[in-house]
């Protein structure tokens, strides 16, 4: 029988109680300094073997008994002795009292949790760090605290391991960090009606260095862009299998897959991998930042695909003859439904002087994305957020999937409690299964487009769950004791967000492929 249960858990040094905070990073309000907890009492508390040897060597010091002469009283081998003060041994009961009594202390004395003095608890913190997660990933090896190593390099020390445990944590967001980093984001893109004039200006800047005209933007002008930015481009068959692309910065070369059907147009991934370049993106430091890169790649891919200085005509002509059609503007500039609905709510309101929302929704009925500034009311969770939440079954993003033609648009309108909104919505096809894209104005400003005339219409009463979240009563009562549904639990379910500088990408896979490729 040991003396206690084990408290070292194989844990690094921010799951224990005297874990520091780096140095210079501010304490949440209220949060006591490690020394400044209250200590447990003995009788309560789950001292580890850290501080248990730690209070042994102490004691044995004060009682002025060396190693062997302490391994004698206890008819001991003194490397047991040493096991035991290093933390590496727990001793039984037995064995703690007879030391208890030969350096003349009590038990409850050697099991309390608070360490012996300043200078052993600053030991037990980089002996526990070495024990950690962050040695071992950084491959470390253990080293032996002397007496003759400073309280300055082990608090040094201390310092640079809590600052790596803290970036490794930022860096592993949380699916509340996600969703509450999307929320601000939303926000700020609302604040902006979805326009960012910064970034139209660099899309026309690179369109007049290539001598863009009017009409569709060429793959062959795209890939002129990417000459003048001084850059080639490589097509591959084995591009790794979590990126679009990969661009080798040091030779300057853009790999791309040879499968283009996979990107559904073939100019995108070439502009998503030139933006970053443009824009001066460096690794993003947190997942807040990788959405934001995300979001202006995206845009101005987008902004060169379909230039302002001719697409806000064709939607001003389109709205004056009361025919604004998303298939239209696809097909007018040769890009995906998803990039022309997209583009259409960046310049809708500035340009057009249109209120308008926006969805992308899986099959399930969870939001993927989302956008609006018409008074439409999304669903959102405690934090604010939009996406990994689920429509409502009577919205257009959500009726469109029982729509058997799936080559005509589908109109809607759906009265909710905060008015009357009209809808275009069509399914596109995705590894991960089918999604609707919708976009959305408020009933006042449906006159501007084609489809206005639809006698399809449906009621939400959502958030009230009586519209859509509980089964109607007869059927309730029907099944309910009968129904036992076998679950398709996504693989997302119990995992972490995807961590790293580039969330989801495996580092390893993209450094041989790039050694592979190298000239």
């Amino acid at each position: 029988m040991t003396a206690h249960p084990r408290a070292d858990r194989g844990s690094s040094a921010h799951d224990h109680p005297s874990s520091r905070r780096p140095a210079g990073r501010p304490r949440g309000l209220g949060e006591p300094r490690p020394s400044e907890r209250p200590a447990v009492a003995a009788d309560d508390a789950v001292v580890d073997a850290l501080t248990l040897g730690a209070r042994i060597r102490d004691r044995r010091q004060r009682a002025g008994m060396t190693l062997s002469g302490l391994a004698e009283a206890v008819d001991r081998a003194p490397s047991q002795i040493s096991a035991i003060e290093n933390g590496k041994r727990e001793p039984r009961l037995t064995l703690l009292a007879a030391i208890a009594r030969a350096v003349g202390t009590s038990v409850e004395d050697l099991m309390r949790t608070d360490a012996p003095n300043a200078r052993a608890r600053l030991e037990i913190e980089v002996e526990r760090a070495q024990r950690g997660g962050v040695f071992t990933s950084l491959g470390l090896e253990p080293f032996r605290i002397s007496k003759g190593t400073s309280d300055e390099v082990l608090t040094a020390l201390l310092a640079l391991h809590d600052e790596i445990l803290h970036l490794h944590s930022e860096r592993a967001a949380t699916p509340e960090e996600a969703r509450r980093a999307n929320a601000v984001l939303r926000w700020e893109m609302r604040e902006a009606d979805n326009y960012l004039p910064a970034m139209e200006a660099t899309a026309g800047e690179l369109l007049d260095a290539v001598g863009h005209a009017g009409g569709p933007v060429s793959h062959q002008m795209v890939a002129d862009i990417a000459t003048r930015l001084g850059y080639t481009l490589h097509y591959v068959g084995d591009l790794p299998h979590s990126t679009r692309s990969v661009t080798d910065a040091k030779h300057r070369r853009i790999y791309l897959p040879t499968d283009g059907a996979t990107a559904r147009d073939s100019r995108s991934p070439i502009l998503q991998a030139l933006a970053g370049r443009v824009l001066g993106h460096a690794e993003p430091r947190s997942y807040a930042e990788f959405l934001r890169q995300r979001v202006e790649t995206n845009y101005l891919t987008a902004a060169v695909l379909l230039p302002q200085k001719v697409t806000v005509p064709y939607l001003r002509e389109a709205k004056q003859a009361r025919r604004i059609s998303m298939e239209e503007l696809r097909d007018h500039f040769a890009v995906s439904y998803e990039t022309a609905a997209h583009r259409f709510t960046n310049l809708a309101t500035t340009q057009l002087d249109l209120r308008v929302h926006f969805m992308k929704v899986h099959e399930s009925g969870t939001v993927i994305k989302a956008y609006e500034n018409d008074r439409v009311r999304f669903p959102s969770d405690a934090l604010g957020a939009v996406e990994g939440t689920t429509v409502c079954r009577n919205w257009t993003a959500r009726t469109v999937f029982d729509v058997a033609d799936r080559f005509s648009p589908w109109y809607q309108y759906t009265d909710t409690p905060s008015g009357t909104f009209w809808c275009t919505s069509r399914v596109e096809k995705a590894k991960e299964g089918e999604y609707s894209v919708s976009v959305g104005v408020p009933f006042e400003e449906v006159k501007w487009f084609r489809g206005r005339e639809t006698t399809h219409r449906a009621t939400s009463r959502c958030p009230d769950e009586s519209c859509c979240r509980r089964p109607p009563e007869a059927l309730a009562a029907r099944w309910s004791d009968a129904a036992w549904p076998s679950v398709r639990t996504p693989t997302s379910l119990l995992a972490a967000l995807p961590t790293g500088s580039f969330p989801g990408v495996d580092t390893t896979e993209v450094y041989e492929f790039l050694e592979s490729h190298a000239p």
